[in-house]
């Protein structure tokens, strides 16, 4: 049965767009995704407006329009558009196959929802893996600074010159400690 077909999570990846810290889908691609036309997505959205919070859903205003037209190919087409798209978080996926009432629009939700938690185990993994890496930079800061304070701390305090090379390689000597 056609409506089974599972959508590979790169094509869904590929469609998720960062807006105002939201990640999300533009209408044209979630209907796209769900097999309907983007204006029955979006006559079934009004009719049920009630259903779609804010954070469920939310337009782009004229200058977000332009700069996913600008940086999304496969969203060109939206240039020519007269109408703002809607933008649909994770919560209002849900609700858009809730009210589009097909199997296909429930099946490709569950797929839409297993990719979003994909992504956010992803950066939780990433955000664990660089605290872990700053503590051990922090770390071997600290053993660096402490070994610095132990050798200059056991430097002889009686040495009458020392040669330095600066950092652009300019060699001096000078007098140090008590003569």
């Amino acid at each position: 049965m056609k409506e089974d077909v599972l959508i590979p999570e790169e094509i869904i990846m590929n469609k998720i767009l960062l807006i105002r810290g939201e990640r999300v889908l533009i209408d044209s691609d979630l209907a796209s995704l769900y097999g309907v036309p983007t204006k029955r997505l979006n006559e079934q959205v009004k009719r049920n407006i009630k259903r779609f919070p804010r954070y469920f859903m939310f337009e782009l205003t004229k200058e977000e329009k332009e700069e996913v037209v600008a940086h999304c190919d496969h969203l060109k087409k939206l240039k020519y558009s007269s109408f703002l798209p809607n933008a649909f978080t994770h919560y209002g996926i849900l609700q858009a196959a809730n009210i589009l009432n097909s199997d296909r629009a429930i099946v490709t939700s569950n797929r839409i929802i297993e990719v979003f938690i994909q992504m956010r185990e992803m950066l939780v993994s990433h955000k664990d893996i660089t605290a872990t890496a700053r503590l051990t930079t922090l770390s071997s800061q600290a053993r660096l600074a402490t070994a610095y304070r132990v050798v200059y701390k056991n430097l002889p305090t009686s040495r009458t010159s020392v040669t330095s090379v600066a950092f652009g390689g300019e060699v001096s000597t000078h007098s140090t400690g008590s003569e």
